[in-house]
């Protein structure tokens, strides 16, 4: 049963994450955590989160360098 509602949650999550890329919302929020959702399950779905992870820290180390000029 767990299994099925994290599934679920995570199919959701990318639906709206996908419905915010067209229309302006948190689309990047919604796609990690759906990737999360998946990622109790599919290997590979822990590796693309893992690769989110790296490049959401990324540039924001860039955007505080930027903004602390």
């Amino acid at each position: 049963m767990k299994k099925i509602l994290l599934l679920l949650a995570g199919v959701l999550c990318m639906l709206l994450g996908l419905f915010f890329a067209i229309i302006p919302g948190p689309s990047l929020i919604f796609f990690m955590a759906g990737l999360l959702c998946f990622s109790f399950d599919y290997p590979k779905a822990r590796h693309y989160l893992g690769l989110c992870q790296k490049a959401l820290t990324k540039s924001c180390r860039y955007l505080d360098k930027k903004l602390a000029r």
